[in-house]
């Protein structure tokens, strides 16, 4: 029967082999589990990413690779912003709360974000019938604010740059005993960022470098976990903008300021004291490039007017990574993640406009 299937039908090879791999991930992750209860964890494990991945299949689809011959040879871009709220957090967001107990979903969600982390975590509120206030600086995009209302959730503009808004939404946490859901600081968050990771190893098993932009770190934290355990030597950088320096800072010892007026905010603030994705990036990432605003604006618009993709700033920084130069163009095979697209129309006629 399976060789019939092989031979003939390679459609239906491809949902046995699609089940295979699921039924092997099952195995893996009860062993995991049992690993676990003998005292035997880390952080966020590539049992805990296929965990994710199978967990989130009902609701969320792969996103599509595609060939960026405009970028150079081997050149593959990650569309995240075709996900769900055209934004990679739902992957996270939807992941960690799925994982909730009963009692903690009865408190009710609360958390900050930028933007985008906000709109996956309404998404997932909406699909499993939770109240979530989500707190958002004030100057954060209206497309993303009208975003996550859309799906219900309670939006409170609060404070004048993410940093702000994060201690804000830590303080009621405490006061009123709601469930805080962390933007990047929080396993489950890393694990469903993560199966990003194994999409790209599914579809080009030949990867050998990744751009991942990074604010908090969660996505490149799951990305690298996830690639290096099938193959080490894959190269993983982050992409920073000038303006959004943590990660650059933390992983080079430097101490750039944060910029709060950037094309970039998607990846503004500093990362939480004691944040997870610390140790882990300093387990998975191999350096760091920084861009400017003016190469961020360039990246928006070639992607529009070139590669046919509305993206955020936040979401080009590792286009601008490399159209500009911080990360030098080579032979290997290199995927860039778009992490989203949702930017105002105003932003998007400025930039443009400036081309």
């Amino acid at each position: 029967m399976i060789i019939f299937l092989l031979k003939g039908h390679p459609y239906h090879y491809y949902m046995w082999n699609r089940a295979w791999r699921n039924f092997n991930m099952q195995l893996s992750i009860l062993h995991s589990e049992s690993a676990a209860h003998k005292g035997y964890s880390s952080m966020v494990s590539i049992t805990d990413i296929q965990a994710a991945q199978l967990r989130l299949q009902p609701y969320l689809h792969p996103t599509p690779l595609e060939p960026a011959p405009g970028l150079g040879e081997g050149i593959w871009l990650k569309l995240e912003n075709t996900n769900r709220t055209h934004s990679f957090k739902a992957r996270g967001a939807l992941n960690a709360m799925l994982t909730l107990s009963a009692e903690a979903r009865e408190r009710g969600i609360i958390t900050a974000s930028s933007g985008n982390h906000a709109q996956g975590v309404a998404y997932a509120a909406h699909l499993l019938g939770l109240h979530a206030r989500i707190l958002m600086p004030r100057h954060t995009p209206q497309r993303k604010v009208e975003g996550a209302r859309r799906y219900g959730a309670e939006v409170v503009l609060f404070g004048d740059n993410y940093d702000q808004t994060e201690l804000e939404a830590r303080r009621l946490e405490q006061v009123e005993g709601r469930t805080f859901v962390s933007p990047y600081n929080d396993p489950q968050v890393v694990g469903g960022a993560g199966t990003v990771g194994l999409e790209i190893l599914d579809e080009l098993p030949q990867v050998e470098r990744v751009i991942v932009p990074a604010g908090g770190s969660g996505l490149i934290s799951g990305i690298g976990v996830a690639l290096k355990h099938q193959r080490p030597a894959i190269e993983v950088i982050g992409a920073c903008s000038v303006s959004t320096p943590a990660l650059y800072n933390f992983i080079h010892q430097q101490h750039l300021p944060q910029v709060w007026d950037t094309l970039a905010e998607a990846l503004s603030g500093e990362i939480e004291v004691g944040s997870i994705t610390f140790e882990l990036t300093r387990q998975v990432v191999d350096r760091v490039a920084l861009v400017s605003e003016a190469a961020i604006a360039e990246a928006m618009r070639w992607l529009i007017l070139e590669a046919g993709w509305v993206v955020e700033g936040g979401g080009a920084v590792g286009v601008a990574a490399l159209r500009g130069g911080a990360v030098k163009p080579d032979k290997r095979a290199t995927v860039i993640v778009l992490t989203g697209g949702n930017v105002d129309g105003e932003t998007l006629r400025q930039v443009l406009a400036e081309g």
